[in-house]
């Protein structure tokens, strides 16, 4: 019986077929295997393990080797395996002399199994795993001599090609038709003879003749057509056509990258070589649309990331290119559609080759420079290219009002793309993927705001749109979108210091105060969200919620700080001044007075309700700004202020400072004892 034919039979699968391992199946059966050519590995192995097994049964039949011993040998040596020794064999003694051996003892066994009465297993072979390799990778010097040296020669020879093609038009050697034909059978000749070098093993040096062949076949078929008009322009587009797809069907089948890059190249580069100087927009798009959908399928099929960042560089530079030169008003409605194709493939791109599934990850991706960047640079260019794009053809067209509309569409594309299923040829999408598609729609809400509105909305809106997002953050747990919101918080911050309405006559109702006013409101919402948020939701956090919920008071105090002190220098230098300069010592003298009493007085509250509330964090606020009321008081006042204001001013500081040193003397609320509850 065949090893294969065994039920018990297993062999490693990383070994190859043409190295089968000694059948030692699990049933303990040992064959003989002789069907394999004279030579192998495993045909010696068997010879010498028949040679053994010849030798173990002529010395026991010559008494010279004990048949006890060979009964327990396969215990030690479980690859080995003999029968017992017959019992007719005479004992062993010192003189007995060997017996010739029998001719049939040397013939060789058919196959037939030997069965051992061993009854330990053989090992399991399905267990083995392919040694690491440990080797090196290649030097510098290796490097150099094979793979720059490689492309520098590529260069070389089309240059060179070039100028014998140039030498031997100037000197009238051949005709045109001459020198085409000769360009055209050169390159096919050189593509077929890399074919042989590949077949050797060569592979690089056969993909760089192919380079070489292609790079002939398209100078010659410019040549017919731009140079010598031998071929219509149609004619040399679709050649040229036919080129860069023999070369995608040869990297394809193949399994090359290198070569696929080289059919990207020349793809790319055909409407170069055959462009006129004239417009033609449709053609021009149609061809590259189609080229950048064939790099997709074959990305989709390999892990070739560079194929699909280099098309989208090359349309980006097309498309930039072509608007610069040929983009006009009339134009925008065509323009449009193809530039949403464009956007469209290469937003998807990323959910049909790039997997987030841990398995298919380390089996598609080898972590290269270029899957990165197809992954998590591309995405963002997508974006940022797309959505300008799309703003100037409609500034372009005067549709100014639809600007921010289309911030909200394209919001709204990159949530519907961030809940996209995994299904079909989609794929899961990658943690940074996912993070990358939730932070542009926020942006694109972000950047809708001032494309939107103006003024004290362009605040307000952020704001709002910070607390919204915060409480979704809290909600969903995420930690980016927590990042976000603080971040057009802040961006409300600057916007509320530099974008203010002007003054009012009216304190207090008015436009100003009423931004200010939304401000506090908001930061107070958000304090309130992040005091209720749990020790749970804090992990791996940047900005944790008790530490959000500190900012937001603080912040809420000094916005009240900072919007009424507003309103009391518009009151006063509005209707205490009225732009008389004799009544200026006047206004600074009410106007300071004023400051001073609010300082107090709003300390004073802080006190209180840090006091009400047992939280230290209030009564240091309120400690901090009496003393800076203080400060003012006496540097400030005395030299300021006029002698009725400055007596109002200590006698109310004095009163004030008695009683806040009264109250935590007599420590009415126990706070030594108590201590105070969590901020």
């Amino acid at each position: 019986m065949h090893p294969l034919e065994c039920p018990h039979f297993e062999h490693p699968p990383w070994f190859p077929e043409r190295h089968r391992w000694p059948c030692l199946p699990r049933c303990g059966t040992v064959f003989a295997m002789n069907s394999d050519p004279p030579g192998s590995p495993v045909s010696e192995i068997d010879e010498l393990r028949l040679r053994i097994q010849r030798l173990e049964q002529a010395l026991s039949r010559q008494g010279i080797l004990d048949p006890q011993w060979l009964e327990a040998a396969p215990e030690s040596t479980p690859h080995s395996a003999a029968p017992p020794a017959p019992a007719s064999a005479p004992p062993a003694t010192a003189s007995a002399s060997p017996a010739p051996i029998s001719p049939s003892a040397t013939q060789p066994a058919p196959w037939q199994p030997v069965v051992s009465e061993s009854s330990v297993s053989p090992p399991r072979f399905s267990s083995f795993a392919p040694p690491k390799s440990s080797a090196p990778g290649p030097s510098l010097e290796s490097r150099i001599g094979s793979q720059w040296f490689n492309r520098i020669g590529i260069l070389a020879v089309l240059i060179g090609m070039a100028w014998f093609l140039k030498f031997a038009f100037d000197n009238h050697w051949i005709g045109p038709l001459g020198r085409v034909l000769i360009g055209l059978v050169a390159g096919g000749a050189l593509i077929a003879w890399s074919e042989r070098f590949r077949m050797r093993g060569y592979a690089l040096f056969s993909y760089s003749l192919k380079a070489v062949g292609s790079g002939i076949l398209y100078l010659s078929l410019w040549a017919a057509f731009s140079v010598y008009q031998l071929l219509p322009g149609s004619v040399a587009f679709a050649a040229m056509v036919l080129v860069t797809a023999f070369n995608a069907y040869l990297s394809w089948i193949q399994d090359s990258e290198l070569l696929a890059v080289y059919a990207i190249a020349g793809g790319f580069s055909t409407p170069l070589l055959v462009s006129t100087g004239e417009n033609h927009e449709a053609a021009l798009f149609t061809y590259i649309l189609l080229l950048d959908l064939a790099v997709l399928l074959l990305v989709a099929l390999r892990p070739w990331s560079r194929l699909l960042f280099g098309a989208f560089a090359a349309t980006v530079l097309y498309a930039a290119a072509w608007s610069v030169g040929y983009y006009t008003a009339d134009q925008a409605g065509r323009t449009a559609v193809f530039f949403l194709c464009f956007f469209l493939l290469f937003a998807l791109a990323p959910r049909l080759v790039i997997t987030g599934s841990p398995g298919e990850q380390n089996s598609r991706h080898r972590g290269s420079v270029w899957d990165h960047l197809a992954g998590a640079v591309m995405p963002v260019l997508v974006a940022a290219l797309g959505f300008l794009a799309f703003y100037e053809i409609l500034d372009s067209t005067g549709a100014v009002w639809a600007q921010p509309w289309l911030a909200v569409a394209f919001a709204a594309f990159y949530l519907v793309l961030l809940r996209l299923p995994a299904r079909g040829l989609w794929r899961p999408a990658t943690a940074v993927l996912s993070h990358l598609h939730l932070a542009a729609a926020v942006v694109f809400l972000t950047i809708a705001i001032p494309l939107k509105a103006s003024g004290r909305w362009i605040t307000i809106g952020w704001l709002a749109e910070g607390a919204a997002l915060l409480w979704v953050a809290r909600r969903t747990r995420s930690l980016l979108l927590r990042v976000l919101a603080e971040l057009c918080l802040v961006l409300a911050l600057i916007a509320l210091a530099t974008v203010n309405p002007p003054a009012s006559l009216t304190p207090f109702f008015n436009q100003r105060f009423a931004t200010w006013l939304a401000a506090i409101v908001c930061f107070a919402i958000v304090a309130f969200l992040a005091a209720q948020a749990t020790p749970e939701e804090d992990r791996n956090a940047v900005l944790s919620w008790p530490a959000i919920a500190v900012v937001s008071g603080l912040l809420i105090n000094i916005l009240i700080l900072v919007a009424i002190s507003l309103e009391i220098h518009a009151y006063w230098w509005n209707t205490g001044w009225h732009g008389r300069w004799d009544l200026y010592s006047r206004y600074r003298m009410d106007a300071q007075f004023t400051y001073s009493a609010f300082f107090m007085i709003f300390g004073a509250v802080l006190l209180a309700l840090g006091f009400a509330r047992r939280s230290a964090f209030l009564r240091w606020q309120a400690l901090i700004l009496l003393a800076f009321s203080i400060a003012k008081v006496f540097l400030f006042d005395t030299s300021q202020l006029s002698q009725g204001f400055r007596i109002l001013s200590f006698l109310a500081l004095g009163a004030l400072l008695l009683a806040v040193s009264f109250v935590y003397q007599r420590d009415w609320l126990n706070l030594r004892h108590r201590g105070d509850s969590a901020s």
